[in-house]
């Protein structure tokens, strides 16, 4: 069973832009971003952790 998804989604909070690399970002709506220098508007998704495999 899933649980119902939260009326405010938490952000993932980028330190610079991933296209140019410059730190001037803003957020916009549905947890994206945009970038003042390039104007572009992207998006950071958690996905979550990967445990590494054990080998004996």
């Amino acid at each position: 069973m899933t649980e119902p998804a939260p009326s405010q989604p938490s952000r993932a909070t980028p330190f610079y832009c991933p296209y140019c690399g410059d730190e001037d970002l803003r957020p916009e709506e549905n947890g994206a971003w945009l970038c003042s220098s390039c104007r572009r508007v992207f998006s950071v998704r958690f996905i979550g952790l990967q445990i590494p495999e054990v080998t004996r």
